[in-house]
């Protein structure tokens, strides 16, 4: 495995982060915690250390299974990372969407970012992931009804008081990032980026280049799009949100994996997996310091922690950004 410092800071990360989305459930159709723990251990011990996870996924679920799953490993061989920002039990600020929890039961989901919140929802992950610190602690996604300034004065203040060591920020853009710097030090932003989602190489990857902060790719594989393994035709268990993205369509899931046929030679030579080979292309790209890799199983997580272990040459790289060029999908 390969470590990378995020930001201008100590805090190193592997480069493949284990993304506990999945891992928590809600919105793939469910979960199952025994898998999900020994996914999480297999690639710990293929030198995956650190932990991605957020209080939204599973409503907790995904903290309580990180914790049960680091408990044997020790705290101080982990890097935990988690969120804030989003409420399915305080009905203040934007509604995000209406979802159902792990039970089948309806609830309502807000962005909301305000002071007493977080230092709540801090609390409430340090007592589900059995720790005294968070490593990394990111907004989930931006608060419209909350300033910025009280979002991450609030987060400093986290911070001298040892609970958090490191703020980051998830789902933002160049100009609020700048922003909450003015206020707390933002070390990395944790963005969508894949092969087929590339929109931030045109203002966000600038950006950190030019202030020292660290990318945090997650999504890289598009959700099973882009391991090769989904056909036209795919369908989605109960409850997947993937059944109803644009790049899911029987169009797009051809010309992707039109794509992906033509990478498979360079995949077989190199011993490696499709997936594989996209995840070492993703951590390969300007300004992308980690790649988050979700796995609802030992068998995925440890696929995942290998794609570390083969190379790509700048030739290589070329050829394969040659090829992603000419690929356009409908929406």
């Amino acid at each position: 495995m390969e470590f990378r410092k995020i930001g201008n800071t100590d805090l190193e990360l592997s480069v493949i982060t284990f993304g506990a989305w999945a891992a928590g459930g809600w919105m793939w159709g469910g979960t199952e915690r025994n898998e999900a723990i020994e996914a999480i251990q297999k690639s710990f011990d293929e030198g995956v250390t650190s932990i991605d996870t957020a209080p939204i996924y599973g409503m907790g679920d995904s903290e309580d299974i990180v914790a049960e799953a680091i408990a044997p490993l020790g705290r101080d061989k982990v890097q935990l990372v988690t969120k804030f920002g989003m409420r399915w039990d305080l009905a203040q600020g934007t509604l995000a969407m209406k979802s159902k929890n792990n039970q089948g039961q309806d609830i309502d989901i807000y962005k909301y970012a305000g002071r007493e919140s977080i230092i709540k929802e801090c609390e409430d992950s340090l007592r589900r992931l059995k720790t005294d610190y968070i490593d990394l602690y990111q907004i989930h996604w931006p608060d419209v009804t909350t300033s910025i300034q009280e979002t991450f004065e609030t987060v400093a203040e986290l911070i001298q008081q040892g609970k958090v060591r490191y703020a980051g920020v998830c789902n933002y853009t160049a100009e609020q990032v700048a922003e909450a710097s003015k206020y707390v030090n933002i070390v990395s932003d944790q963005v969508p980026y894949s092969m087929v989602k590339r929109d931030i190489e045109q203002e966000l990857v600038p950006y950190v280049l030019d202030h020292g902060k660290s990318i945090l790719a997650y999504s890289p594989l598009e959700r099973g799009l882009l391991t090769g393994k989904m056909q036209p035709g795919h369908h989605f268990a109960e409850g997947d949100h993937r059944a109803n993205v644009y790049f899911y369509k029987d169009e797009n899931l051809k010309r992707v994996n039109d794509v992906l046929d033509k990478l498979r030679p360079m995949a077989a030579e190199k011993g490696a997996t499709l997936a594989q080979l996209v995840l070492r292309w993703t951590v390969e790209q300007p300004g992308i310091t980690i790649a988050l890799a979700g796995a609802r199983n030992a068998q995925q997580s440890v696929a995942n922690a290998k794609a570390l272990n083969i190379k790509l040459a700048k030739d290589e790289i070329a050829f394969i950004n040659t090829l992603l060029a000419d690929l356009h999908l409908v929406k």
